[in-house]
């Protein structure tokens, strides 16, 4: 029939890495079958999930050989690595991750939502005032006793 419409091409896994070396971002396979993405000085994770779908595991800022993890304290962002180390983001590495971010998600074929497209987000929302907000009058940082 005339009327009969083609299938989209789904890409497969090995695609869409493939496909971010036109954005100038390096991968390299982990012994765990993810994919690590890298592009001055940030990285994501990359998995499979089957059928060619892909999550975006970790993004961050690469801190040695480890990838720090965006905490957001109210007052700054600081950039947290697995082994504990944590240290002040600057603006030149959340600008940087932000650009990353979204060429990640467009080399991979991933919808770019808009609330993620307006900054950079963090994965964590670490606020004083969060904390023991539902128990009454929450305890303080300069009025915690140390002993």
């Amino acid at each position: 029939m005339f009327f009969r419409r083609e299938k989209p091409h789904e890409p497969t896994f090995e695609e869409r890495i493939a496909n971010l070396r036109q954005f100038g971002i390096e991968s390299a396979r982990q012994t765990d079958g993810r994919v690590r993405v890298t592009r001055h000085g940030c990285a994501a994770v990359v998995e499979d999930v089957g059928k060619g779908a892909v999550k975006i595991d970790r993004t961050g800022v690469l801190m040695g050989d480890e990838i720090g993890i965006l905490v957001n304290r109210g007052y700054q962002m600081f950039l947290r690595t697995p082994s504990g180390r944590e240290f002040p983001a600057l603006a030149s590495q959340l600008k940087r991750l932000h650009a990353f971010e979204e060429d990640v998600r467009e080399g991979l074929g991933l919808t770019s939502l808009y609330n993620l497209s307006l900054g950079t987000i963090s994965d964590e929302h670490l606020y004083d005032r969060i904390v023991d907000r539902d128990r009454g009058q929450p305890v303080r940082p300069w009025e915690k006793k140390h002993g």
